[in-house]
């Protein structure tokens, strides 16, 4: 029997500032260590501060940064060495040589090699390059802050072509700053000087690089656009939320796909669109889109911002909430402030509190009092899930108009056109034609009236 390889570990650090809640803070931790296990470690400690700021050199103060370096095996200290001040055409001549040099040298490991107990610091806020780096030397191991946790995420879980340009961009975009304190062994053995200006010819790399990502990804989201453009016309359903709300496990029971599913964050980054199953007459298309978490990075944001185009122009959004979570309601409030970001706020839209069945009956109750215009479904209860389709259909035949026209007997590629459109109310087959009691949207009620005047 083959041994399970051990997870790595790591620790997470938090400063609790005197404004935020205790239960608010509590739940960012838990979501920090949710975070952390997707990324596929195991947390095994956690380091808090109560503090009014963050720490400017290294997040924690003296006494926190000690304890956790005897986590990690770290040496607790920080360098303060500042650089001497070089020559300009020096540091370009020296940064040339080491351009040239470039394969044949082997890096210095810039943090201090211990035997580390874990492998992983995470900062629960947005630090500055400087604040991880001064944490790396102290703990002697990798330091990422919440951004750079989520971002590592999204580039493991990228998949399609368009995700993974995405999430590279976004990430070129979030290292690009960090690269002065990046580990540089040839920084060390040229001098300062060199590195200074090494770095402004990695940043360039690093600019460059991102022009060209952007460029194929404009290719790639033309190719999407004209895909978009096609379903134009098509009645669309788009399932928005928080990360692990249970959007795909009610996208796989409403379309009968195999849609990708997992107990983890960020498990789904690709936009699926697929038909409501059984279908619908007319069609419609449910796509399920990448989720939202607190604080996610703006360039993220932006970066997606194609992939949340399918939420902008659907007919209608369903919000879907994990009802079981403690925290649900900052949830929904992230949820609505990303869909405000990109202007999809005026998207009709209906919540639909998902995992029910984990709820105990009196809180489920309750719940129901305070939201009765939600839902309440879980994606595993077929009954559940064949009510969510049913509500669907009425959303869109709720705005149909009732007319009776009379199909001539050689007109009746007209007749199937309207059951493939809307709903037939009733036929009676007469002597002039068949007379149809049809149901559907203004615009192929239009339609079918100029087919019939042709």
């Amino acid at each position: 029997m083959t041994t399970p390889t051990p997870r790595p570990k790591a620790v997470i650090v938090a400063v609790h500032f005197p404004r935020v809640e205790d239960s608010e803070f509590a739940s960012s931790l838990e979501e920090l260590g949710r975070l952390v296990t997707t990324l596929g470690y195991q947390v095994i400690a956690r380091v808090v501060q109560p503090r009014a700021h963050l720490e400017a050199a290294a997040v924690v103060g003296e006494g926190k940064l000690q304890e956790l370096a005897e986590l990690t095996g770290g040496t607790g200290r920080l360098e303060t060495t500042a650089p001497k001040r070089r020559d300009k055409a020096r540091l370009r001549r020296e940064a040339e040589d080491r351009d040239e040099d470039e394969g044949e040298e082997e890096e210095e490991e810039e943090l201090v090699q211990t035997d580390a107990k874990v492998d992983l610091v995470a900062v629960d806020h947005d630090i500055s390059p400087s604040q991880a780096r001064n944490l790396e030397r102290a703990t002697g191991v990798r330091v990422l802050d919440r951004t750079g946790v989520i971002i590592e995420i999204f580039h493991r879980h990228a998949k399609s072509r368009e995700a993974r340009l995405q999430v590279e961009i976004a990430r070129l975009t979030y290292t690009a700053p960090r690269l002065r304190e990046s580990p540089g062994g040839k920084e060390r053995q040229r001098g300062r000087g060199a590195g200074e200006a090494a770095l402004e010819l990695d940043r360039r790399k690093i600019r460059d690089r991102i022009a060209e990502l952007r460029s194929e990804l404009e290719a790639v989201q033309r190719d999407q656009d004209v895909r978009r453009a096609h379903r134009r016309q098509a009645r669309r359903i788009a399932l928005v939320g928080y990360t692990n709300a249970g959007k795909s496990s009610l996208m796989r029971a409403l379309t009968a796909s195999e849609v990708y599913v997992e107990d983890k964050l960020f498990a789904t980054l690709d936009t699926t669109v697929r038909a409501l199953q059984p279908e619908a007459k007319p069609r419609i298309l449910v796509s399920d889109t990448v989720g939202f978490i607190k604080k996610l990075p703006h360039d993220l944001v932006a970066s997606f911002k194609s992939t949340l185009d399918e939420a902008l122009e659907a007919s209608h959004l369903l919000h879907v909430v994990d009802a079981a979570d403690p925290s649900w309601e900052a949830q929904l409030e992230v949820t609505r402030e990303v869909l405000a970001e990109i202007g999809a706020t005026e998207v009709p839209s209906t919540l639909v509190m998902n995992k029910v069945d984990l709820l105990e009956p009196d809180v489920l109750e309750r719940l129901r009092r305070r939201l009765p215009d939600a839902w309440f479904v879980s994606a595993r209860d077929p009954a559940d899930v064949a009510s969510v389709r049913q509500r669907i259909i009425t959303i869109f035949e709720e705005a149909y108009e009732e007319i009776e026209v009379v199909i001539p007997y050689d007109r009746q590629a007209v007749l199937s056109e309207m059951h493939d459109a809307g709903r037939v109310v009733d036929e009676r087959w007469e002597e002039e034609g068949v007379i149809v009691r049809w149901r559907s949207e203004p615009e192929a009620i239009g339609r079918i009236r100029a087919r019939l005047r042709a």
